[in-house]
């Protein structure tokens, strides 16, 4: 029964974009669901304030999904 009301009232979700400078200084933040068009923007894990006006800490940087293309090529035996 949760199963069903997940689909009846599912939520986007939202992503956390920081927008950085050229020397990766911090300069705000956004949620979206798309990601932004503009250059600058990376996707990060949380909103913290602190990093405003500071460098952007690399664990706070999210990592790209791997495309699965590598689960189905053939490896030579």
């Amino acid at each position: 029964m949760a199963s069903l009301w997940t689909l009846l009232f599912q939520r986007s979700r939202h992503t956390t974009y920081a927008r950085l400078d050229g020397d990766g200084i911090c300069l705000g933040f956004k949620q979206c669901t798309q990601p932004p068009g503009n250059s600058g923007w990376v996707q990060v894990t949380e909103i913290q304030l602190a990093w405003l006006g500071r460098p952007l800490p690399a664990s706070a940087r999210v990592c790209a999904h791997a495309n699965r293309h590598w689960q189905r090529r053939t490896l030579p035996a």
